[in-house]
């Protein structure tokens, strides 16, 4: 075993698949086995495995400039063009762009400059962040902080108070409901449940709260209709900015340009990584309205710099890889693609599964979902132990398809942008198998009831 620390591993199980090679939606081990990649990697490769366009960019930069930092008042036309064709996308006002090097560090200097903000305008106290309960936000210290799932949190000691932040509901009706409650009781209810909060903490001391439009590693949880609406008038009401989160959701995910289109919100900032390259080359991007930027030059020039930045921000290659990227969106119409083979895999999904034995809901938009593996369909009971998503990820595996388990116990779907309408039936053909299997071994093991 190499002595390598993995991340997001059980420690005691590392080592169980060497990837050697990638072809289009394909990736392919060292022992010859060809897999679908239904997780796009990690939510990102969106090109899929072999885009020579994206690879000719980056070696095109790496012959030419392979690396300057961007500190000091260096720049290079790779940065400023990428910054300008973003602030040109974006649905945030007169937009400025923080690069960075991952979603996680995105968060991070988010964060950063929020405080950065508030102590600009003569505001210190309002410095508290709202994040939502199943919320994945990075693992950084203060993204880290921000991220509500029990196993980024155990054993690290998170600075959550220190940091200042304060937790809500989860807008998943299907886990989250009483009773008979409806979707519209379930939102009103967590609703006033966040206002009730705020009025306890005081609006004033707070300074923004983050959301992924459509969550990925907390199970792919759509909210309901309403929900958001609902949200960002609380929000706007008690001057709170609303902080959209989208690593995995922007660049054509949901079947739109961003999660924030599908979903209907308007943000004050904005958080990228993941499809900004297609993976390609490491690259995030932190995206403040210009009110708020004008705001941090003064002080910047009191200190004698704005201290805040990382050696590779800006770096050539990566904005090389996204500017070709994004190029690549435009040209061929993929977020267009992508909301009609999206539209493909959420019809299929819910004809395959929504009556299955282990499946207890389908959800999701665009090329971004996941069913959650239940024990009993009737009483949404979950199958302790996280063993039904265990149970699925192999049997997914040994059909040809790479998924993950979220949350436990749900399997998420995520493939490549590129994806075919009759690749995603060879896929889905695969999973069926591959869920009908687990529920065997599961049921087997005295783990279903009924």
């Amino acid at each position: 075993m190499a002595p390598v620390i993995y991340p997001t591993t059980n420690l005691t199980a590392t080592e169980q698949m060497c990837l050697d090679r990638g072809e289009g939606i394909y990736v392919f081990d060292t022992e010859g086995n060809k897999y679908i990649e239904g997780l796009a990697g990690l939510w990102c490769t969106s090109l899929g495995y072999d885009n020579k366009e994206v690879i000719g960019a980056i070696t095109d930069q790496l012959n030419k400039l392979p690396f300057t930092h961007t500190f000091g008042g260096k720049t290079h036309q790779p940065l400023m063009d990428l910054a300008d064709k973003l602030s040109a996308m974006v649905p945030v006002e007169d937009a400025y762009i923080f690069f960075g090097n991952s979603g996680s560090d995105a968060n991070d200097s988010h964060y950063k400059m929020l405080r950065y903000y508030f102590n600009a305008i003569g505001k210190p106290q309002k410095r508290k962040i709202i994040t939502r309960e199943r919320g994945y936000h990075g693992v950084t210290v203060a993204a880290g902080a921000l991220t509500s799932l029990p196993a980024n949190l155990a054993h690290f000691d998170a600075p959550v108070e220190a940091l200042s932040i304060l937790r809500t509901d989860a807008p998943h009706y299907y886990t989250g409901r009483k009773g008979n409650e409806t979707e519209a009781q379930f939102v009103d209810r967590i609703i006033v449940n966040l206002e009730q909060q705020i009025l306890a903490e005081d609006p004033d001391t707070i300074a923004a709260m983050i959301v992924e439009p459509i969550t990925g590693a907390s199970g792919v949880i759509v909210p309901p209709e309403g929900y958001y609406e609902k949200l960002q008038a609380l929000l706007r009401k008690h001057g709170i900015l609303v902080w959209a989160d989208e690593v995995i959701c922007g660049f054509g995910r949901t079947g739109a340009d961003f999660g924030c289109t599908t979903m209907g919100i308007k943000p004050d900032l904005m958080s990228f990584a993941k499809q900004l390259s297609s993976a390609y080359f490491p690259i995030s991007a932190s995206v403040i309205p210009g009110w708020m930027y004008k705001e941090m030059v003064a002080p910047s020039n009191e200190v004698g710099v704005f201290g805040h930045g990382y050696t590779y921000s800006g770096h050539p290659a990566a904005c090389a890889a996204a500017l070709k990227t994004l190029e690549i969106y435009e040209r061929d119409n993929l977020f267009d693609h992508a909301a009609t083979v999206g539209a493909h895999l959420q019809a299929e999904l819910r004809r395959l599964f929504a009556d299955h034995p282990l499946v207890g809901e389908v959800r999701g938009k665009g090329l971004i979902a996941a069913w959650e593996l239940v024990s009993n369909t009737t009483t949404g009971a979950t199958i302790a132990g996280g063993k039904g998503g265990a149970a699925a990820v192999k049997a997914c595996r040994d059909n040809g398809v790479i998924l993950r388990a979220v949350a436990g116990n749900a399997r998420a779907f995520c493939p490549p942008l590129i994806i075919t309408k009759p690749e995603i039936d060879d896929m889905l053909a695969r999973v069926k198998r591959a869920v009908d299997t687990a529920y065997d071994s599961l049921k087997a093991e005295g783990l279903l009831e009924g």
